[in-house]
């Protein structure tokens, strides 16, 4: 046998022990993946039970391990309930941004709990509370009862007493773009919550989410009753109560003003 034989035999040999030594150690990683180092913070979050009166709201702490959840604020919450402590209670259900139902006051900002990353800095503590202002059903789920009867009170449809034609109403490109910015809205009630006109008000101001809602239906070219509808603006508190504060337009988790809609309604007022 010659020499350049034996040596490719041996190449051979070499490679497939390579082989073996790298599948076997691709199946380890894959059986034994690599363990973050613990990354833990602290979550202070309010509690109160409506059924021990007696005993006053608190924050309640909560420590867990950053990489092992989600990053979102809700993810967190998750994770406490269904780990530590399952008589903590928040609404939650879309995960996406879009229902609106995790909507609370995280580190001093009205958000959703979805849409907030967790600050990943573990010196830091994360404080979680209900939105500010509201009756507290328990922990962080706010009564919003008032928050939906004023929606209601503007009557958030389309009335038309001409049906067209053909069966739609049309709309020019542009008439359709005076929604933009408007239609978005997902009821969260973060602004409403965080304007202090709503907070002293609230009883017959309609606050901004709503009245943002009722001039979406103003400008709807598609609308008839917006004589009405102005009509039921024109008093002292329903919409006057706002002082431009811009809390609303601030807070707004979706990126819309509120504030902007309350002004183009005065205008409309003006006008009339």
């Amino acid at each position: 046998m010659s020499v350049l034989s034996q040596a490719a035999r041996r190449l051979v040999r070499a490679s497939v022990v390579d082989a073996r030594t790298f599948t076997t150690s691709t199946r380890r990683l894959q059986a034994e993946p690599l363990q973050k180092p613990v990354l833990n913070k602290e979550f202070k979050i309010y509690r109160w039970n409506p059924d021990e009166p007696a005993k006053k709201p608190t924050l309640q702490s909560y420590t867990i391990d950053l990489n092992q959840t989600g990053p979102m604020i809700l993810d967190a919450l998750i994770k406490i309930k269904n780990e530590i402590d399952p008589t903590l209670t928040f609404r939650r259900s879309c995960r996406e941004g879009i229902c609106g139902s995790c909507a609370m006051n995280i580190n001093g900002q009205n958000t959703l709990a979805c849409l907030c990353r967790i600050d990943r800095d573990a010196s830091k503590d994360s404080k979680i509370y209900p939105l500010p202002h509201m009756y507290i059903v328990k922990d962080l789920v706010p009564d919003l009862t008032q928050f939906y009867k004023q929606y209601k009170s503007i009557q958030p449809y389309l009335q038309n007493d001409n049906p067209p034609e053909k069966g739609e109403f049309l709309q020019s490109q542009e008439e359709r773009r005076k929604l933009d910015g408007l239609y978005e809205c997902i009821l969260c009630a973060c602004c409403s919550t965080s304007c202090p006109s709503y907070w002293w008000n609230q009883d017959e101001y309609l606050g901004p989410a709503t009245l943002m809602q009722a001039y979406r239906w103003i400008a709807d070219s598609r609308d008839s009753n917006g004589a009405k509808r102005k009509e039921y603006l024109q008093n002292e508190l329903s919409m006057y109560r706002c002082h431009t504060i811009f809390n609303c337009s601030r807070t707004c988790p979706k990126g819309l003003n509120p504030a902007a809609a309350i002004a183009k309604i005065k205008l409309e007022l003006a006008a009339d």
